[in-house]
């Protein structure tokens, strides 16, 4: 399924050359689109030649069918597709200087580049003061920084704006487009060839007709038959991942947890699975609970997927049934970096026990959902079992009803646990940047 790892398969020098030639077919297009010319450019600013609405609309739309057609039949995996991040006000702020550089100086950063490449020497000056904003910039961003971090929205799209499937968006894109397409092509008539408006021409030609009767039915198509749930997008995954969950690749072991716990060069995140009367008894410290639905809500998918690439998520149940169930369920929507805690809280606990007054073993840690402890009272994450890194707590409780150091039922002691063996098994993986465009 795409997008493939071509820096994998290919080596650096392929990898260079398939980008490079994309990136000169890019330019080459532009170049024959006479986007190289800044009257054409400009132009649409005046609203006398819109060829750069046109175009870039057009590919809007074509694209947009295109790839929700690919993920809807499975050939490519959007969660994997990095999205510039959205900085709200600062996009908005930014997009206005670069409008207001395009209309002056009649090129984008990307067109600048082709018009240079054909030695304009209107687009290398454009290029020459590009290049001399962006060290401007990089020099002076620190006093502005502030801005610059604000309204930070993570991964944040159209759908999820709209609060609308992927398919109906693109409808309304396509509709959109196929608007603004005839509405620019009878302001370039009026303004631009200078025709009254009675003489302007409302009907559309035959060929544009074809693209936007294929345009629409495509998107009514993608309405109809809408986007793989995550089972399904799981099933489609190839074989590595499977391979993964085979050979228990993805199951940590609770020593890893705690040593990673530690490393203050990694955020982990806790995800319990299980039920609230088991979550209140006992839960590992910090740990988050929640269910399987829950866990497909934007509300709670959403914070995972814009997570730091040092962020590992563990997923954690009584066993590894209802983990692994959660951990297809994340993968297959895009969730980098998440485990299943080896064994669950049955196999945390033999690692790390709680006293005996406190629970008593009635079963085995087995790959089930069964508890293998039963607790005489909730104990949250207040035992020192649920904070294995921590040396002592104030708000650890004392067991047994033990007189407390302090004489208000919490110990200051420190308490010791064996060094475990395992097996290293998280290895962090973060999405490539991989950008491109006019701008």
């Amino acid at each position: 399924m795409a997008p493939f790892d071509l820096a994998a398969s290919l080596g650096p020098v392929a990898y260079a050359l398939v980008f490079g030639a994309i990136g000169f077919g890019f330019g080459a297009a532009l170049e024959m689109g006479g986007f190289g010319d800044t009257r054409k450019l400009a132009g649409q600013f005046y609203f006398q030649d819109m060829t750069v609405l046109k175009v870039m609309f057009t590919g809007i739309a074509v694209a947009a069918v295109l790839v929700a057609l690919a993920t809807s039949f499975g050939l490519l995996d959007m969660s994997r597709v990095f999205v510039n991040p959205t900085y709200l006000w600062p996009g908005i702020v930014g997009g206005l200087i670069m409008g207001v550089g395009f209309v002056i100086g009649g090129f984008c950063p990307g067109t600048s580049i082709v018009a240079a490449s054909t030695l304009k020497v209107d687009g290398i000056f454009f290029l020459l003061g590009a290049l001399g904003g962006v060290w401007l910039f990089g020099e002076t961003v620190g006093s502005i920084q502030g801005f610059w971090l604000s309204s930070y929205m993570g991964r944040f799209t159209l759908p999820e704006w709209l609060g609308l499937p992927l398919g109906v968006t693109v409808l309304l894109v396509v509709v959109m487009a196929v608007a603004l397409f005839w509405a620019g092509d009878l302001a370039q008539q009026h303004f631009g060839q200078k025709r009254p408006w009675a003489e302007v021409v409302k009907g559309p030609g035959r060929g544009w007709q074809v693209l936007a009767g294929a345009l629409v039915a495509a998107s009514l198509f993608l309405v109809v038959r809408g986007q793989p749930d995550p089972e399904a997008k799981f099933a489609r995954m190839g074989p590595a991942v499977k391979k993964a969950v085979a050979e228990r690749e993805i199951f940590v072991d609770p020593a890893e947890v705690v040593a990673l716990r530690k490393d203050i060069g990694v955020q982990v995140v806790l995800v319990d699975l299980r039920d609230e009367r088991d979550f209140n008894l006992f839960h590992v410290g910090g740990s988050r609970r929640a269910t399987l639905a829950e866990l497909e809500s934007p509300e709670r998918l959403k914070p995972l997927l814009d997570q730091p690439p040092t962020t590992v998520t563990f997923l954690i149940g009584n066993g590894e049934a209802e983990a692994l169930r959660a951990w297809r369920q994340l993968t297959a929507l895009g969730v980098p970096n998440v485990y299943v805690v080896d064994g669950g809280v049955n196999r945390w606990l033999e690692r790390y026990p709680v006293e005996a007054c406190v629970a008593d073993r009635i079963g085995k840690a087995e790959a089930g959902d069964a508890p293998a402890w039963r607790f005489r009272y909730a104990t949250g994450s207040t035992q020192p079992a649920a904070w294995p890194e921590l040396g002592s707590s104030p708000s650890f409780r004392s067991p047994c009803g033990e007189a407390a150091a302090d004489g208000h039922g919490s110990t200051h002691h420190a308490r010791t646990w064996p060094a475990h063996a395992y097996t290293k098994r998280v290895k962090l993986k973060s999405k490539a940047a991989v950008k491109g465009g006019c701008g």
